[in-house]
């Protein structure tokens, strides 16, 4: 059975997918409403999870923080797989033309956030 952080990063994963976009760990795990633990590893193990349970989600959608990634890692090849450009160096290599590809989620408005705020006590 998956975990309730499986589960929210699957549908995270859903709406990258329908997006044709990408995110960060980071930006994935607090969108899921976790942290993402020290050097990705929470997220990271998250998106094992999902890998395992929903095989057909596309978790290479979620790079780590500072855009990076092995040459020849699964994330590699499965970004190079689904028509993705890396930039490839040595060992290290980052997709191309990060920032259009990157998900932009709106941010709440205020009044959303207002309405989630505990109310003040009443004066008397």
């Amino acid at each position: 059975m998956a975990s309730a952080r499986a589960q929210e990063v699957a549908e995270i994963l859903w709406e990258l997918k329908r997006a044709g976009k990408v995110s960060r760990y980071t930006t994935v795990a607090r969108r899921a409403g976790f942290a993402p633990g020290a050097g990705g590893r929470t997220i990271n193990n998250t998106i094992t999870a999902v890998r395992k349970d929903w095989p057909h989600l596309q978790w290479w959608r979620v790079i780590p923080d500072d855009g990076t990634f092995d040459k020849d890692s699964d994330l590699h090849k499965a970004l190079l797989t689904n028509g993705f450009v890396c930039d490839e160096g040595e060992k290290k290599v980052a997709l191309v033309e990060w920032e259009t590809l990157q998900m932009e989620w709106p941010e709440p408005e205020k009044a959303e956030e207002a309405a989630a705020a505990p109310a003040a006590p009443a004066k008397k």
